[in-house]
């Protein structure tokens, strides 16, 4: 079980009909994402060909970046906006699927790119499975 199942499992607010699974699972890829395309974004500044690799680390700064600030949207919910919510969920989606799409560009050369854009994957699902449980 994560940190954000068990704290968000005891809240004792509302969540605005949020399927609390998952929210939790939403939750959970962002963060992964984050970490990934952060660590990603470093192990590109380390290769030898680094130039050719620009793009790529500036979509994985800007994914981990979008994908930690919806989790941390994700696991507010006093005073919940579920515009707010619907919005980064949207832009989270978006980020995941650009950074998985230019990571697979390199993943035949670099496991690093290959690993991160799974993990974006895995965050796009998640977010776009909550999305679609917003009325």
């Amino acid at each position: 079980m994560s940190y954000a199942s068990s704290i968000l499992g005891s809240h004792p607010g509302e969540f605005g009909g949020l399927d609390r699974a998952l929210l939790n699972t939403a939750v959970d890829a962002s963060v992964a994402c984050a970490q990934a395309c952060t660590a990603c974004a470093d192990a590109c500044l380390s290769e030898e060909q680094v130039a050719a690799l620009t793009v790529c680390i500036r979509i994985n700064l800007d994914c981990a970046d979008l994908c930690e600030t919806t989790s941390r949207v994700l696991s507010r919910h006093t005073g919940y906006d579920r515009n707010v919510t619907r919005a980064m969920l949207v832009a989270c989606v978006a980020a995941c699927r650009s950074c998985a799409e230019e990571c697979d560009r390199h993943a035949a050369m670099h496991e690093h790119c290959r690993v991160c854009a799974e993990a974006c994957r895995r965050c796009e699902r998640a977010c776009q499975e909550l999305l679609d449980g917003l009325t």
